[in-house]
């Protein structure tokens, strides 16, 4: 009942069919971009690979520019700056875990998609996967109780950690766990800056403007800044574990509107995704 009470609202709702398709456009280019990945292939040549293929389908504007990061690189081992979180030389190897993290803007509409896989066999990201089920349940739960969003952020934490995982994305900026994404203007030209599309940060700065005088930040957080309920609007969320130099993430949409009802309060924008899949997979066997 729930599936299709999401459903429902989705196809009464324009704008989110929009949403939908630019972000199936872009896990499609992930599983497209991950069968073509070789031994020796490098993290910039994946993420151009990214670039490369979502240009091809009509991607002019990103909201951030393609990132790959393989091996150790998946847990954000030894990040400290923001420009490592960039595209390397790191060249993959049988059995070496990777990311592909890419967030384009297709007719004005954004998301923010991460897909781990693994060169081979890799039975330590195939766990993580397996256990990243549990959060994505837990926040759907937790948004739907309209928990303070550092609460939410704090009890996805301390999963984590029973779970015997370290939470890597605390490395990210702002330690966050999701921001806001919202309609981007169309333009001919649309430059990006520090690998970010200028439009899609200037809708941020707007977001995070208006929210200060409201009492609310477009950034999820584990700071004082994100303690308050979920603000209705479109998060691109990502939960990210990390396991002795292996990490492994997703990232999708979850819509938050203001109804009472408890299935049209937040659900998540897509269940038809490559992780979602595997989960069914999974119990199904």
């Amino acid at each position: 009942m729930a599936g299709d009470t999401k459903q429902r609202t989705a196809q009464l709702i324009p704008e989110l069919r929009g949403f939908r398709e630019v972000q199936r456009l872009a896990y499609e280019c992930a599983e497209a971009v991950a069968a073509e990945l070789r031994p020796g292939v490098t993290e910039r040549e994946a993420a151009r690979m990214q670039r490369e293929w979502l240009r091809e389908r009509g991607v002019r504007d990103w909201f951030h520019l393609p990132f790959a990061w393989f091996g150790d690189r998946t847990a954000f081992v030894n990040f400290r700056i923001p420009l490592q979180f960039f595209p390397t030389n790191r060249k993959l190897e049988p059995g070496m875990p990777f990311i592909l993290d890419m967030a384009p803007v297709f007719k004005g509409y954004a998301a923010d998609v991460g897909y781990s896989g693994s060169l081979g066999l890799n039975p330590v990201q195939d766990r993580l996967m397996s256990d990243l089920h549990a959060h994505r349940v837990l926040i759907l739960e937790q948004v739907r109780e309209r928990r303070p969003l550092r609460e939410i952020y704090e009890n996805v934490e301390r999963l984590m950690t029973r779970q015997g995982y370290t939470n890597r994305h605390r490395a990210y900026p702002f330690g966050v766990i999701a921001h806001k994404i919202d309609r981007v203007k169309e333009r001919r030209w649309s430059p990006t800056a520090f690998g970010f599309g200028t439009q899609s940060l200037k809708g941020l700065a707007g977001d995070a403007l208006h929210g200060h005088r409201d009492g609310w930040s477009p950034l999820w957080s584990p700071y004082r800044f994100s303690d308050h309920p979920p603000q209705p609007g479109l998060w691109a969320v990502e939960p990210h574990l990390g396991f002795r130099g292996t990490g492994a993430k997703f990232e999708e949409i979850l819509v938050v509107t203001d109804s009472r009802d408890p299935g049209e309060s937040a659900f998540w924008l897509d269940d038809d995704l490559p992780h979602v899949r595997r989960w069914a997979e999974e119990e199904a066997a």
